[in-house]
């Protein structure tokens, strides 16, 4: 019986060496030195080497001088540790209200603006925490831009141009764009 105690332990602690240990140390080297900006956290840092963000992670903007992301259903200020969805029912009027505020939002900054308003602007992505919008939803926030930043629109439209993340292989998926890295694009021109 001692016997099988001392095997069933050694195979323990192999085991938490291998899997506690060796594999962690193993895949944090590997990250580190082929995908190290990922491993990081994908950081992004401003001319004066101050962290700004992530770029996998979103983040709340509310100037109207700059483009908004998609709302986030994670807490005040796209809190990680509350990352999920609403869990709201579609159907539901309390989810139809939460729609209704945040067009009527937007409506507020840029009354003139008669177009629909893109889904991604007004719905929660699963995490709560997306740093892209789609390429319609930065469109339809360049009259508001134009007007509060005094930029024209041909240009704005033109940085989005140039920031978009297009489809995989052309075809999967839809084109899109980083707001924070849009919206460091877009200040350099203020």
């Amino acid at each position: 019986m001692i016997n099988y105690i001392k095997k069933a332990g050694l195979i323990f602690i192999i085991m938490t060496v291998i899997t506690g240990v060796i594999y962690p140390l193993a895949i944090t080297a590997f990250a580190q030195v082929f995908v190290s900006d990922k491993a990081n956290g994908s950081i992004i840092t401003d001319k004066d080497n101050k962290e700004v963000g992530s770029k996998i992670i979103g983040q709340s903007f509310i100037d109207p001088e700059n483009f908004w992301s998609r709302p986030s259903a994670a807490g005040e200020g796209y809190d990680g540790y509350m990352s999920a969805g609403t869990n709201k029912t579609p159907t539901g009027k309390e989810y139809e209200n939460i729609l209704n505020d945040r067009i009527e939002l937007l409506r507020k900054y840029d009354p003139e603006n008669t177009q629909k308003v893109p889904i991604d602007l007004i719905t929660a992505s699963g995490s709560g925490l997306d740093p892209h919008i789609s390429v319609a939803a930065a469109e339809y926030q360049v009259s508001r831009i134009s007007k509060y930043t005094n930029i024209e629109e041909g240009t704005i439209l033109k940085l989005i141009e140039k920031n978009a993340d297009k489809p995989f292989m052309s075809i999967f998926g839809e084109s899109k764009v980083n707001v924070l890295l849009l919206n460091i694009e877009l200040n350099k021109l203020k």
